[in-house]
C-alpha cells in the first residue's frame, strides 16, 4: 500500500496496543515510524529494473526477519523514554506494526515475499488498490480523535481499525464475485483461459479489471458492480506465448515470470525484446513494461533491464474511471474502438 496508509496503520495499531499506558503521541509516532520502515528498501538500487521490482517487498517485508527486529527496535524505544517497564508492551505494538505492514501489502497484487527466507513466493491477493481512501481514511480519523482527545479518541481509533478491516473483508468477498461473474462470462462467449486475475481498479472496490489468460492469447475485460448486466465485454491480444518460449533463459523475462505468477506480455520490436507485467495498468497502458534489450546487447554478457513504463493522463484516466464505475460501458484510455465490418 502507500506510503500514508502505512504510516496510519502503524499509528493506529500501536495506539490500540499501547492504550493509556503511555503518550498518544508516542505510540502514534513510533506505530508512524515502525509502519514506513518496511519499505525502506524501495530506495535500493540494484542496478536493474526488473531486479528492482522483484526484490522490493523482500527480506524488509518477510514475517521472520520483522519478527526479529522487533524486540530490539521495542528496546531502543523503551529505553529512549524511559518506560523499561513497558517493553514488552512496546514489543508487542511494535512487533504487530511491523508485520501488519507487509500483511496489508499481501492484500494487493503486487507480490510480498512474506515467508523469506523459506520461500521467495511472492503473494498478493489482490482485492485492494494500492490507494484506496475508503481504506485509509478511517485510520487517519481514529487517529487524529487519538490524539486530539485521548480519553474519546481512543474508541474511535479503535473503530476505525475495525472499519478498515471490515472493508478488507468486502473487498475479498466482491473479488469472489466478480470472479464467478468473469467465469461464467468466459464460459458463455467461449474464451478458453488457463487462469484469471480480479483486481479492483483505482481507488475503489465497485469497478474490476479482470485478465484471462489462455494458450496464445489473454482477454482483458471491466466489470462494475453497478452494471446492468453481468456480461464482460472481452478484447483480446496476442501474450507473445511463442516469444517467451524462445527467450525462456533471459534472466529478466524468467524473474517476471515467475514474479508475475504468468501474467505478462512479450514482445520483440526492431529486434528489442520487451516483457510486461498485465496485473498493474490497463491496456494500452502498463506501469512495469521492461526492455530488456537486443541479442546481440544480451549476448555480450548480463545488461541492465530498463523500465519504459506508460501511464494513463490522469485527468482523462479519472473521468473514465468514474463514468465506467457507475455503470457506463467505455472503452479504457488510449483504445480505439475497431472499425465496422
Amino acid at each position: 500500500m502507500d506510503s500514508l496508509t502505512q504510516i496510519a496503520l502503524g499509528s493506529a495499531v500501536a495506539v490500540a496496543v499501547m492504550g493509556r499506558r503511555t503518550a498518544v503521541w508516542k505510540s502514534a509516532l513510533w506505530g508512524a515510524i515502525a509502519g514506513t520502515l518496511p519499505d525502506l528498501d524501495a530506495f535500493i538500487d540494484h542496478g536493474d529494473a526488473v531486479l528492482n521490482m522483484v526484490l522490493h517487498r523482500g527480506e524488509s517485508h518477510a514475517l521472520f526477519y520483522l519478527t526479529l527486529f522487533s524486540p530490539l527496535l521495542a528496546w531502543l524505544v523503551s529505553r529512549l523514554h524511559g518506560e523499561g517497564a513497558l517493553f514488552r508492551r512496546w514489543w508487542l505494538a511494535l512487533w504487530l506494526v511491523l508485520i501488519t505492514h507487509p500483511l496489508l501489502d499481501t492484500m494487493t497484487v503486487y507480490g510480498t515475499q512474506l515467508l523469506l527466507p523459506f520461500t521467495n513466493h511472492p503473494f498478493g491477493v489482490g482485492s485492494v488498490f494500492i490507494i484506496d481512501p475508503v481504506y485509509t481514511v478511517p485510520l487517519i480519523v481514529g487517529v487524529v480523535f487519538a490524539l486530539a482527545a485521548p480519553r474519546i479518541g481512543l474508541r474511535a481509533n479503535a473503530i476505525g481499525l475495525l472499519l478498515s478491516s471490515a472493508y478488507l473483508v468486502w473487498s475479498v468477498a466482491a473479488q469472489q464475485h466478480v470472479a464467478q461473474v468473469a467465469r461464467e462470462s468466459l464460459r458463455e462467449q467461449g474464451i478458453a483461459a488457463d487462469r484469471l486475475l480480479v483486481t479492483p481498479a483505482p481507488f475503489n472496490t465497485v469497478l474490476w479489471r479482470v485478465v484471462a489468460m489462455g494458450p496464445e492469447q489473454y482477454a482483458e475485460g471491466h466489470y462494475s458492480l453497478l452494471d446492468e448486466s453481468t456480461h464482460i465485454d472481452w478484447r483480446r491480444y496476442n501474450r507473445g506465448a511463442a516469444l517467451a518460449e524462445r527467450h525462456a533463459t533471459v534472466e529478466g523475462l524468467r524473474r517476471m515470470a515467475a514474479f508475475t505468477h504468468g501474467f505478462f506480455r512479450v514482445q520483440e520490436d526492431e529486434g528489442r525484446l520487451y516483457v510486461t507485467d498485465l496485473r498493474m495498468g490497463q491496456e494500452p497502458s502498463y506501469t512495469f513494461h521492461f526492455d530488456l534489450g537486443t541479442a546481440a546487447e544480451r549476448a555480450n554478457g548480463p545488461r541492465p533491464s530498463r523500465m519504459d513504463g506508460m501511464r494513463v493522463d490522469v485527468e482523462q484516466g479519472l473521468d473514465w474511471l468514474w463514468r465506467r464505475l457507475r455503470g457506463e460501458r467505455l472503452l479504457p484510455p488510449g483504445l480505439v474502438a475497431p472499425a465496422p465490418r
